[in-house]
C-alpha cells in the first residue's frame, strides 16, 4: 500500500513525496482512515513506529477541508506531549506535511522565554504543540484560549504519568470543548493510562501495532556483564568499533551523562550530554551535531531522550539497566525506527541483574550475553551486608566472593 491508497489530498501527498514517504507504516495505515472519518483513537505504538504522521496528516486534511472565514486564525487542533525535544519535532512534522495547505502550526514549551512563543500566538495559528506546564501557564495569562479545538491530540501519555503531568492533563481537559476529536497514544498501556484514556475518549477505535512493552524485532540486543567500576573503560572499548558512527547512550542520572562525557572526551571521543540541566539553546545544539554526526556520541538522560528522532541510528548503548521495564522498551526503541534496523548493548553490573530479569520477562526475550570482552563481571554476587555491619572492616564483608563465572542471575 502506498500514500495515495490512503485518500490522502494532493497537496499533502506533495509534501510526504518531497520527505521521502511512499509506503506507509503499519500505525499511519490503520489510524489515518480511522482519524480521516472523525472517530476517537486509542493507539497503542512504539516510538519510532511513524505515529508523529499517523496523527499530523489526517488532522491537516481534515482542517483543510473545514477552513473558516475569520480573519484570526483561532487554534483548532492541539498535541500535548511531554517533553520540548518532542513538542519541537512534532511541529517541525506538521510544518513540513502541511507545507502545501496554507495550515500554520507553533509549539511552546517552558525553560525559556516565553515572548517569541506569545508572539506568534497573538498572530493566530491552527495547530498548537505543547508542553503541559507552558500551556497551563499562558492559558493563565490569556494568551491561549481551548475553545475553539476540534481535535486534540495526548501523545506519550505513559510517559506524561512517569513525570507527574497527569494532573495537569486533567486540568487541560476542562477547558476543552466537549464537542470533539480525541487521539490518544502510548507505547504502553499499564492500568493507569486506561483508565486516563476511558475519561478522554468517546467510544474510540483501538490500533494496537505491537503488544505493549515488546522490543522492535529488528533490534539486536546484547548484554555485557561487568564489574561497576570498569563500565568506562568497557563503553571506550566497545566505541573502537568504526561500525559505530554514531551511538546514543543513556544514564540514569544527569551527574552520570556529564560523567560519562568527560570520560569518552579524554579518550578522543567527540560526545555531549543532553538532560534537564542543559539550557535549552544547548540542548538543541547538541542534537544538531549529533544528527550531523559532528558529535559521534550523545549521552543522554530517560526525560531528555524521548524526542529524540534521528534517521539511520543503529546504536543504543545502556550505560546503566534501567529499574523500571518499559524504561528499556523505551531506550532501544530509539533505533530500528519504522523497520531500519538497529542494535542495543546493556552493560549490566551485579545489583543490577534483577532489573534485567524483570526486563527479560516484560518483554518475554533472553537477551544474549556478549562474553569475550576485556572486562568480565567478576563479583557476579555481591554480599548484602547486615546494617549493623556496615562498620566492619571491608576485607571481611566480601570474604569468600567467587571469581568463577556464575549462573546468569
Amino acid at each position: 500500500m502506498e500514500f495515495h491508497s490512503l485518500n490522502i489530498i494532493e497537496p499533502i501527498l506533495k509534501s510526504l513525496q518531497e520527505e521521502g514517504y511512499t509506503t506507509p507504516t503499519p500505525v499511519q495505515e490503520q489510524a489515518i482512515p480511522i482519524v480521516l472519518q472523525g472517530t476517537d483513537l486509542l493507539g497503542c505504538a512504539q516510538t519510532g513506529t511513524g505515529k508523529t504522521a499517523a496523527f499530523a496528516v489526517p488532522i491537516l486534511q481534515l482542517l483543510s477541508a473545514n477552513r473558516t472565514n475569520d480573519k484570526r486564525r483561532k487554534i483548532r487542533s492541539l498535541i500535548v506531549t511531554p517533553t520540548r525535544e518532542l513538542a519541537i519535532q512534532i511541529d517541525e512534522s506538521f510544518k513540513a506535511y502541511g507545507s502545501y495547505t496554507g495550515l500554520t502550526s507553533t509549539v511552546v514549551f517552558g525553560g525559556v522565554n516565553q515572548g517569541p512563543q506569545t508572539t506568534i500566538l497573538q498572530r493566530g495559528v491552527d495547530i498548537l504543540v505543547a508542553t503541559p506546564g507552558r500551556l497551563l501557564d499562558l492559558m493563565n495569562q490569556g494568551y491561549i484560549s481551548l475553545k475553539d479545538i476540534e481535535i486534540f491530540v495526548l501523545d506519550e501519555a505513559d510517559r506524561m504519568l512517569d513525570m507527574g503531568f497527569i494532573h495537569d492533563v486533567k486540568k487541560l481537559l476542562t477547558a476543552l470543548p466537549h464537542k470533539r476529536q480525541s487521539l490518544f497514544f502510548s507505547a504502553t498501556m499499564p492500568p493507569e493510562i486506561v483508565k486516563l484514556a476511558g475519561t478522554i475518549l468517546h467510544n474510540p477505535s483501538k490500533v494496537m501495532v505491537t503488544p505493549s512493552a515488546t522490543t522492535v524485532d529488528t533490534i539486536q540486543q546484547f548484554i555485557y556483564f561487568v564489574d561497576k567500576g570498569n563500565k568506562n573503560a568497557l563503553l571506550v572499548d566497545v566505541l573502537q568499533d568504526s561500525k559505530i558512527r554514531t551511538a546514543l547512550v543513556f544514564t540514569r542520572t544527569k551527574h552520570g551523562a556529564d560523567k560519562v562525557v568527560k570520560v569518552l572526551l579524554r579518550n578522543n571521543i567527540r560526545a555531549e550530554a543532553i538532560h534537564g540541566n542543559k539550557g535549552q539553546n544547548a540542548r538543541q545544539k547538541a542534537l544538531s551535531n549529533f544528527k550531523e554526526k559532528s558529535t559521534r556520541v550523545l549521552v543522554a538522560t530517560d526525560i531528555a531522550a524521548r524526542g529524540i528522532d534521528v534517521d539511520d541510528m543503529e546504536f543504543v548503548i545502556n550505560f546503566e539497566i534501567p529499574n523500571v521495564p518499559e524504561t528499556y522498551v523505551h531506550r532501544i526503541g530509539r533505533t530500528g525506527r519504522a523497520g531500519a534496523n538497529g542494535t542495543a548493548y546493556s552493560f549490566c553490573d551485579a545489583e543490577e541483574k534483577v532489573y534485567l530479569k524483570d526486563i527479560e520477562k516484560l518483554i518475554s526475550i533472553r537477551i544474549p550475553i556478549r562474553d569475550t570482552h576485556r572486562f568480565p563481571l567478576i563479583d557476579h554476587h555481591p554480599v548484602k551486608v547486615p546494617k549493623q555491619e556496615f562498620r566492619k572492616p571491608m576485607a571481611r564483608q566480601t570474604a569468600g566472593v567467587g571469581i568463577n563465572r556464575k549462573p546468569r542471575y
